[in-house]
């Protein structure tokens, strides 16, 4: 890829398998909002907006510099990743390569684990708009506000803000019966209990256990905190999509996770969570099993 810096905006050119919508529409993240011009993103205290030129492979950054993109956006969308390679891999059967092709320019995003961890104990039943306005809604009463083109944005809540949020202010952002949860892993981190930016550096089984510990953590909620925020690829999480998905093709008839899990690390292996992000796309796309 060549990376070059024009006014306030980094383009990297030679940039495949990578559409915005998929990308930023797959459930994966809530902080991506479409405009006029691509999508604006908030990581962290940083603001960009993303434009991705097809034809010509350019992926734009704009309100990025050299040093950002290189410490920080090159992860963050995965660049470093051979996808063409993984999509041979996963190609081995026929459900595979359509579902691949059909989600091509899917990639799975390196997010901030501590944010990935409250908005997935906000995912649950719950659908993706409503869990982007109550991050909206959270970011605005307890980030930072950061101006960027003559607006107003909000960093996601640190720990320590969750932690001593009264309920009732929780409640008011739309948090409902998840806001004890958010309170609960908030402190535990707080109180030096939990390390969100460590639990990467472990295998996956010992990351999953350590996640189920935190309020509101489910199998699937641990196992999507693993891979879209702590490069776990192993990671299966497992919706009503992905079981439907999973029970039409390859099982046959009614399975439980764990024998659906089980069945897609012997299939897919080490890149099965990459997997999933196809499977999911296709069936929910394609309203397989409904």
């Amino acid at each position: 890829m060549e990376v070059n810096k024009r006014g306030d905006a980094v383009w990297i050119q030679g940039v495949t398998d990578f559409c915005p919508q998929q990308v930023f529409e797959c459930g994966q993240a809530f902080r991506w909002n479409r405009d006029t011009r691509g999508y604006i993103g908030i990581v962290g205290d940083k603001v960009i907006r993303a434009d991705y030129q097809g034809q010509k492979q350019m992926l734009v950054l704009e309100n990025c510099t050299l040093e950002d993109y290189h410490n920080v956006w090159k992860h963050y969308f995965d660049l470093d990743r051979d996808y063409d390679k993984v999509k041979r891999q996963l190609s081995s059967d026929k459900i595979m390569k359509e579902a691949v092709e059909y989600g091509r320019g899917i990639r799975v995003l390196n997010q901030d684990p501590w944010e990935t961890l409250i908005s997935f104990i906000l995912s649950a039943n719950n659908n993706v708009k409503r869990i982007q306005g109550i991050i909206e809604k959270l970011s605005i009463k307890y980030g930072k506000e950061i101006i960027w083109d003559g607006k107003r944005y909000h960093t996601f809540p640190a720990p320590e803000s969750l932690a001593f949020a009264r309920e009732e202010d929780l409640r008011d952002c739309g948090c409902g019966y998840r806001g004890p949860y958010i309170k609960k892993t908030a402190r535990l981190v707080v109180d030096g209990l939990l390390f969100p930016y460590q639990l990467k550096y472990l295998p996956y089984e010992e990351a999953h256990r350590a996640l189920l510990g935190c309020s509101g953590v489910g199998d699937k909620v641990a196992d999507c905190v693993l891979l879209y925020s702590m490069e776990k690829a192993e990671a299966f999480p497992v919706d009503v999509w992905v079981k439907r998905v999973m029970e039409h093709f390859y099982i046959g008839h009614p399975a439980s996770v764990k024998q659906i899990k089980s069945i897609a690390a012997k299939r897919f292996g080490k890149a099965a969570g990459l997997a999933q992000q196809y499977l999911f796309y296709y069936a929910r796309d394609k309203q397989i099993g409904k």
